[in-house]
């Protein structure tokens, strides 16, 4: 009926299918029972499983590793022990269950649309594409391209979608800046989308103004080469939609998010994750003085309130500051 999609896991992964099975539950938990602290907490136990170098043996040897709560771990030890998970077998056994996960895999669709949905009979793709009518501009085009998302992008693809943005943007305008983030950047293998960042020296926070244009002629560069096919959705300062580099592979999607230029780096760094580097790294910054997040890094006053965006040129200027010894994109994927 469908693909599988496999979980973020790190690559080479020796504890991939336990990964899999929670990040599976995880997805239930947001798409059906709309418990966003359960999905949490599966989905960074099962990140935080994904960058083990060894295969976890048992349920308390996964609870010692801080972000696996006790019932996790037991449920982790229960796979270990008996080869299933009950949580795992009660969602597969239910088809409500089931197809509002599917539906929620399509791109564009919600838990709620997804929901209401598989409540007008709707259950499969196959359903679904019977039914276009009942979708919006975005659903319909996740639903047209279902298969091709599912596939992870090998990161030679990736690198060949990174040199075409470079290329047509720096044609367009060779002051412009392009950054691809995400798991690409810390060096992963295969990737789910392509999320690349975009600035200009012009577009800057302190003139107050938005720059629509500098992202729309990207777009319309791009869609004139080619790379892009499909709009998702267009913004001032985000657009999210489809690329494709040749007949014989897939399209794929891509978001191409247009950030101030003083708060370049500061982007870059967030949108590089991975999310517990990102928290760990924030903490810090705390401990010395000083709150980082995905615009800027700003020191606190004696009174603990946030004093002005200290300038950043590079990644490495923000590790100085907050006094946190620098590592290199590859080594964030803890």
């Amino acid at each position: 009926m469908s693909l599988k999609r496999k979980a973020p896991s790190a690559d080479s992964n020796p504890n991939a299918d336990i990964c899999d099975l929670l990040m599976e539950i995880a997805e239930y938990e947001r798409n059906v029972n709309r418990n966003i602290h359960k999905y949490n907490a599966y989905r960074n136990a099962a990140s935080v499983l994904a960058q083990q170098s060894a295969r976890i043996e048992s349920g308390s040897e996964a609870k010692k590793l801080k972000g696996v709560g006790s019932k996790i771990g037991d449920k982790i030890d229960e796979f270990l022990k008996t080869g299933k998970m009950q949580k795992i077998e009660k969602i597969r056994g239910d088809d409500e269950n089931a197809a509002i996960n599917l539906m929620t895999r399509i791109s564009g669709v919600g838990p709620a649309k997804a929901r209401e949905l598989v409540e007008d009979g709707i259950l499969t793709i196959e359903d679904l594409r019977k039914n276009e009518k009942k979708l919006t501009h975005h659903q319909i085009i996740g639903l047209k391209y279902f298969e091709d998302f599912e596939m992870r992008i090998p990161r030679e693809e990736v690198e060949k979608i990174e040199e075409q943005l470079n290329k047509h943007i720096t044609s367009l305008d060779p002051d412009y800046i392009v950054t691809i983030c995400g798991s690409y950047r810390r060096g992963a293998k295969t990737s789910g989308d392509v999320d690349a960042l975009l600035t200009h020296p012009s577009h800057t926070s302190e003139s107050g103004k938005k720059s629509p244009v500098l992202l729309s002629k990207v777009v319309s560069t791009l869609k004139d080469n080619g790379l892009v096919t499909d709009t998702l959705s267009m913004g001032e300062t985000k657009f999210m939609g489809v690329c494709h580099l040749e007949e014989s592979l897939p399209h794929r999607r891509l978001d191409i998010r247009l950030l101030f230029h003083d708060q370049y780096f500061c982007g870059v760094l967030y949108f590089t994750g991975s999310d517990m580097f990102n928290k760990a790294m924030r903490a810090h910054a705390l401990e010395q003085g000083f709150t980082l997040n995905e615009y800027s890094v700003r020191p606190l006053g004696s009174t603990g309130v946030p004093g002005e965006s200290l300038p950043v040129s590079s990644e490495e200027d923000i590790f100085d500051y907050i006094n946190y010894k620098y590592k290199p994109p590859h080594e964030r994927s803890v």
